[in-house]
């Protein structure tokens, strides 16, 4: 017969019972585990920051001639109050995370006020700007001495208690050797700069040559020999901030036309060269097209800039032909965490027209041209169709991405 083996544990104590009864001590150990040996833990992949993405506002030449202001008074009140004007903009430079435009005017708290050729205008216009959503302005243009430097430096205070920033004119010798305004543009960091061709003639105040920004030498005579050394030197102290991008407003080109000339694409690509990622033009007082320039920078590498040569007038009351087109122009600005690189990744445009709102000469407005007024008749939605028919033609395409 077969016998079972032992059940292990009944063999132990077998032995150990053996040992016993032989006087001899004996103890079993029992070797430990091995302790285990942790399996790796993969690092997880840090996630990514999402790009930031804001809009820059950008709209034409802000004009007052004298039928405007006579628009803008409001007798009910006893005050200047240019909102009615411009009203139908609100969504798009309120809408924008910062807004820009050029102010052709001086501006003063007192009268008489003045139009063309030697503009003086309410100050309540720098608080109306304000109010739409506006915050900074182009000083330096062919305009801005219409008052001497009294004039220059009141529209400076008047801008200052709108809380409006401001560029291309300055008080103080101090403020002139820091051209350079830093906005945050909804996250990115943008350094403005700005300049104008001339003064229409008029020569810098003695002693106070600093007050106004150009960007030619000969600003009193041909307007052609572009002032190298200053854009050299302002671009570079803009890039040694290092902001995200550089956006330059300028005065220049030929009234009335709507093509762009040599020396404004002259000027651009010195511009870009240098540094400048967006080049803001006005002065035409009619619409210029707009586009990316390339060239070779500074520093040799391939540079790419936005150009908008013009968006005609915001507002005024000229009647030459298309001064009453215009359009606001919204800016996708997008910063890459990852490259650090900041580009302009598309743009929009609303096409606009400033219509007289009862058929009078006094009583304006600036009409977004895809909202009908009440009650307009044929001849004022042909006008809007008109206008925006102008606009692609110029512009090119309502919507670039």
């Amino acid at each position: 017969m077969l016998r079972k083996p032992l059940p292990v544990l009944a063999l132990a104590l077998a032995v150990t019972l053996t040992g016993c009864a032989a006087g001899a001590a004996f103890t079993a150990e029992v070797p430990s585990a091995a302790p285990a040996t942790p399996s790796p833990t993969a690092t997880p992949e840090p996630t990514p920051t999402p790009p930031t993405v804001a809009t820059l506002a950008v709209c034409g030449d802000v004009m007052s001639h004298m039928p405007v202001t006579r628009d803008a008074w409001d007798e009910s009140q006893g005050i200047y109050d240019y909102t009615p004007i411009f009203e139908q903009a609100r969504p798009y430079v309120e809408g924008a995370d910062y807004a820009v435009a050029n102010l052709e005017t001086t501006l003063s708290t007192e009268g008489p006020y003045s139009g063309y050729p030697a503009f003086r205008s309410p100050a309540a216009l720098a608080g109306d700007l304000k109010e739409l959503g506006f915050d900074l302005m182009l000083t330096a243009n062919n305009h801005c001495l219409d008052r001497g430097y009294s004039g220059l430096t009141a529209t400076l205070d008047a801008l200052d208690g709108a809380g409006l920033a401001h560029v291309g004119t300055y008080a103080s010798e101090e403020e002139a050797a820091n051209p350079v305004y830093l906005a945050d543009v909804g996250g990115i960091q943008v350094a403005f700069l700005g300049y104008t061709y001339g003064t229409n003639g008029i020569p810098l105040p003695k002693g106070k040559e600093y007050a106004v920004s150009l960007f030619n030498t000969d600003y009193l005579t041909h307007l052609s020999t572009p002032d190298t050394d200053k854009l050299e030197a302002d671009l570079a102290a803009a890039r040694a901030l290092e902001p995200d991008l550089i956006a330059v407003m300028i005065h220049w080109g030929v009234e009335y036309q709507t093509k762009q000339n040599s020396y404004q694409e002259t000027i651009a690509d010195l511009l870009i060269s240098h540094g400048a990622n967006l080049v803001l033009g006005g002065h035409s007082h009619v619409p210029q097209p707009m586009e990316e320039r390339t060239v070779t920078g500074w520093d040799g590498a391939e540079r790419t800039g936005f150009v908008c040569y013009s968006l005609g007038n915001f507002i005024s009351s000229q009647v030459d032909p298309l001064t009453d087109t215009t359009a606001a122009l919204t800016l996708e600005l997008t910063k890459d965490h990852g490259t650090g690189e900041t580009t302009v990744t598309g743009w929009t445009y609303a096409p606009m027209l400033m219509v007289r709102r009862d058929g009078t000469e006094r009583v304006f407005t600036l009409t977004d041209t895809s909202v009908l007024p009440a009650g307009a008749d044929q001849a004022l939605v042909d006008r809007l169709e008109e206008a925006a028919e102008t606009c692609r033609e110029i512009f090119g395409p309502e919507s670039i991405s």
